[in-house]
């Protein structure tokens, strides 16, 4: 009798056991879901909009309550882009005008390139200037997609306070570049912008 007390007493502790590791396997964490964007992207791959507004403000030294106001925009429209492009451009027009720009590419996942982009553009315009520009990018899953042109989206120039921003895009890729004070001429009139890899004095 004993033995078999013993016996069932071993069973019993060996089943409960067996249930309590059961349970704990089941109580543990899930794996971390993906963060979607806006447009169902994962925000891991993208940047936000404080450290970008941080990038926006520090490279154009001024405005920055304008500047923020501008991307908060873009953030509102489009969500956290995935690259951004900070360079100078330069313009010159008598109505029909060329631009040519240089910068640096700063992709999420693939890091820093050099890109510069030329354009042509029309409008009631009349002068040259030089200007700084910071472009928001979005949906640029492979920087050699970066290298095509890029014609503006009617009706989406945006301004406040002196700063300007425009959409302009080609598929799924769109770029909104950002303007400060003179340089907002390029950006309001009817054009595109051409991205390479080297630079192109051709504005087509």
């Amino acid at each position: 009798m004993n033995k078999f007390l013993k016996s069932v007493l071993i069973f019993a502790s060996l089943f409960l056991a067996s249930c309590s590791s059961g349970s704990n396997n089941n109580s543990s964490p899930p794996p971390p879901s993906e963060n979607p964007n806006m447009d169902g992207t994962n925000v891991d791959n993208t940047y936000d909009k404080e450290s970008v507004i941080n990038a926006a403000s520090e490279f154009f030294g001024e405005g920055s309550e304008a500047v923020a106001s501008v991307i908060e925009k873009a953030f509102s429209d489009l969500g956290q882009p995935n690259g951004y492009i900070i360079g100078t451009e330069g313009s010159a027009a008598i109505i029909i005008g060329a631009r040519y720009g240089d910068g640096t590419l700063s992709h999420k996942i693939e890091g820093d390139k050099r890109v510069y982009w030329t354009g042509p553009s029309i409008g009631i315009d009349v002068g040259a200037n030089g200007s700084r520009v910071f472009a928001l990018v979005y949906n640029l899953h492979d920087t050699e997609e970066l290298y095509r042109r890029y014609p503006a989206v009617e009706g989406s120039f945006y301004y406040v306070a002196g700063v300007g921003m425009n959409y302009q895009q080609l598929d799924e890729t769109i770029i909104a570049p950002i303007r400060m004070g003179v340089g907002l001429r390029a950006g309001v009139n009817l054009g595109y912008l051409h991205f390479s890899k080297e630079r192109n004095w051709l504005p087509f």
